[in-house]
C-alpha cells in the first residue's frame, strides 16, 4: 500500500483490529507516522551514514565521543512538514475504536513543531557522556555515566522501538549517585 493510497482511502474502509473492533486504518497509519515523528529527536541524534557490510574493511568500530546537533535547517524543515500536514476527517465515533482522536494528534503536532524546545533536549543528552560504535554494521549511540559508588554494579539499559534515550534521563542519576538522590551508600562485600 503506498503513502497516497493511504491518504486518500475512504472513511468507510475499515479494518478490524485484534479484539475484532473495527478500526480506521488511515487513522492507525496517521497515529503511527505521528508517534514516529514524535521521536524524531531519537533520530535526528543517531550519525546517519551508510551503513557497512558485516565484516567490511569500513567498518570502524571504535568506540568514538559524540554530541547532539541538529541544524536550523534541519529543524526548520522538521517544523516545515509539520505544519503541512494532511489531516484526515475527524472520527465519527466517541471512542478510540477508530484509531487516535485527531484532536489529540493535532495537539501533539502542534506542540513538536512549536512548543519543542529542541535546544534544551539537546543540552539535556549532551550534559551526559554519549559514544557511537558499530557493531554488526550498525551504527549504535549509547551514553555512559559511571558510578559515584566504589563497587557500583554495572548496569546496561536498553530501549526498543518506539522509544528513545529520554526515557531513562530521569534514572541515570539516582542509579549513579543514590546519595545524592536520598539512597544509602552501599559497599558489596568482597567474599
Amino acid at each position: 500500500m503506498t503513502l497516497n493510497e493511504v491518504q486518500y482511502m475512504p472513511k468507510a474502509h475499515l479494518t478490524r483490529d485484534r479484539d475484532g473492533a473495527p478500526r480506521n486504518r488511515r487513522r492507525t497509519y496517521l497515529a503511527s507516522s505521528v508517534a514516529a515523528g514524535a521521536l524524531g529527536l531519537a533520530l535526528l541524534a543517531v550519525p546517519w551514514r551508510a551503513q557497512a557490510a558485516p565484516g567490511t574493511a569500513t567498518e570502524d568500530t571504535s568506540i568514538r565521543p559524540f554530541r547532539v546537533h541538529m541544524s536550523d535547517e534541519a529543524l526548520a524543515d522538521l517544523r516545515r512538514r509539520l505544519q503541512a500536514m494532511r489531516w484526515p476527517d475527524k472520527e465519527t465515533v466517541p471512542d478510540q475504536t477508530q484509531g487516535a482522536p485527531l484532536a489529540r494528534l493535532q495537539a501533539l503536532v502542534q506542540y513538536w513543531g512549536s512548543g519543542y524546545d529542541w535546544r534544551k533536549a539537546e543540552a539535556k543528552l549532551n550534559a551526559l557522556p554519549q559514544f557511537t560504535t558499530n557493531i554488526d554494521g550498525l551504527d549504535i549511540h549509547f551514553i555512559q555515566v559511571k558510578s559515584k559508588e566504589r563497587n557500583a554494579l554495572p548496569v546496561l539499559i536498553t530501549h526498543g522501538w518506539p522509544g528513545s534515550v529520554f526515557e531513562f534521563l530521569g534514572t541515570i542519576g539516582p542509579l549513579t549517585d543514590p546519595v545524592a538522590h536520598g539512597g544509602l551508600p552501599r559497599t558489596l562485600s568482597s567474599s
